[in-house]
């Protein structure tokens, strides 16, 4: 027995996501057997953009019965059955979460007309039902409707059903091992079983091959699958739109890092929140003024030619300002940090020693701030991290050049580097910012990978 099902809801996700209409055709493998359709008072706001697409608004369902009312109906015509819709996770799971809330548990067998479809009627361009009901020929009435959206699905599945190769088909889809129930369903399951157990990122893209995801795993198959578990909104709205997935080997989890955030700031997908702001840079720089007393002072990066050190907050930039000031006994006058006063009154940093006020020379004041601007440009060593290839017989690097993050490369074990410009043809360059200084100072403060930094200009092979 078959329960085919199609639901219209409040939006797109799973949590506070509600039913406006549920339509329900109990299918005995032949014909129709029984039906049960209604609209479902949400008891929330419908928004416009719903009705727009539906035609359901808040005065159509004020009257109808809220899901409490129908969910015995609910249970009674799905019991027993296995459970079927088009997209079958997304209508599954809403039903699922409204029985939750009422203290129901809902479990049933499932089986997805597209991902049957896919199998048993290949190369279409679209699987959606409008799509695939137009190349079938199916007639469908009341688009977008719970009722001729049902409708449209039993004819499909009457046809699955008929389709030469359908029971063997339908016997592997509904196997309690069988992961295709799970997987999205504009994804073909040779992609997910083609997918690596190894490091690397991965890129979810959708059926016009836009990238729509990028992530980084140690086990690059088990993460993917891992999305497809997950119930969350945002989880469920993506895997609803993956056709397709590529991925990089990285070697190891600190190149994957690295290689996510590069790629996520490349091409900002849609799904990814985090690493796609613009990050505006700071840069510290000297000048004399006509008194002879060297000043320290900070600006955006873009009105700094040759700056002494970059940051990519303000915030960051004048703590380390702070820092300077008192570790050498600088002025917070000439450093900035104290704007139109006559002499110093800084809240926190009180060892100057009066440079500001003509207690000190110039010539002693400057001798500190060179010495300052020195123990600056000691950060500014090249030094490489090793770290295991994609294979054995290579080695993953990266390069920081000058205090600051150049890029990442692999490196065959059997090429000689005598130097840093050896090096750098096989770095891939890359941009500094606030992201991945955030991963390599996480990396670096790890004990056990100390070993695997070297300040050195020469490469050494392992």
């Amino acid at each position: 027995m078959y329960a085919i099902v199609d639901i219209e809801t409040t939006g797109s996700g799973l949590k506070g996501n509600k039913i406006t209409e549920i339509s329900i055709f109990r299918h005995n493998g032949t014909t129709v057997v029984d039906e049960f359709t209604s609209l479902v008072n949400p008891q929330s706001e419908i928004p416009y953009y719903i009705t727009a697409l539906t035609g359901i608004d808040n005065q159509m369902v004020a009257n109808a019965p809220t899901f409490r009312e129908i969910a015995k109906k609910v249970m009674d015509m799905t019991e027993g059955a296995v459970f079927v819709a088009h997209s079958v996770n997304f209508d599954y799971n809403v039903i699922k979460y409204e029985l939750e809330g009422l203290g129901i548990s809902f479990l049933r067998k499932k089986l997805c007309t597209v991902r049957l479809s896919r199998k048993l009627f290949p190369g279409h361009n679209s699987y959606s039902l409008g799509k695939l009901c137009s190349a079938l020929q199916i007639p469908l009435h009341d688009r977008h409707r719970a009722r001729g959206d049902a409708q449209a699905t039993v004819v499909l599945f009457e046809k699955l059903l008929n389709k030469d190769g359908a029971e063997l088909v339908f016997k592997k889809f509904l196997n309690a091992r069988s992961r295709e129930a799970t997987l999205p369903p504009l994804l073909p399951k040779t992609v997910v079983s083609e997918l690596p157990d190894e490091a690397g990122i991965y890129y979810f893209k959708n059926a016009n091959g836009k990238i729509i995801y990028v992530g980084k795993a140690i086990n690059i198959k088990k993460r993917v699958l891992g999305h497809f578990y997950d119930r969350s909104d945002k989880e469920v709205r993506m895997c609803r739109e993956i056709a397709n997935i590529d991925f990089e080997l990285s070697g190891s989890e600190l190149l994957a890092l690295l290689m996510e955030s590069a790629a996520i700031k490349h091409y900002f997908p849609l799904y990814n929140e985090g690493q796609k702001r613009p990050t505006k840079k700071y840069g510290l720089f000297s000048y004399e003024d006509r008194k002879g007393i060297l000043h320290l002072a900070f600006n955006n990066l873009k009105n700094i030619p040759n700056p002494l050190i970059t940051f990519f907050s303000l915030r960051e930039c004048r703590s380390f300002m702070q820092e300077l000031c008192a570790d050498f006994q600088l002025c917070p006058k000439y450093c900035h940090l104290q704007e139109n006063v006559s002499s110093c009154s800084h809240y926190s940093i009180k060892r100057c020693k009066g440079v500001c006020r003509e207690e000190e020379s110039p010539e002693e004041y400057n001798a500190r701030v060179l010495t300052a601007i020195s123990n600056i440009n000691k950060g500014h060593d090249n030094y490489l991290i090793r770290e295991d290839g994609r294979t054995p017989d290579e080695d993953a690097v990266v390069l920081i050049k000058e205090g600051v993050y150049a890029g990442y490369g692999f490196v065959d074990k059997s090429i000689a580097i005598n130097s840093l410009n050896d090096l750098e043809a096989y770095i891939q360059p890359q941009k500094d910012n606030p992201d991945i200084q955030r991963i390599l100072r996480s990396y670096t403060s790890k004990s056990h990978n100390h070993k695997r930094v070297f300040y050195k200009e020469i490469y050494v092979p392992s």
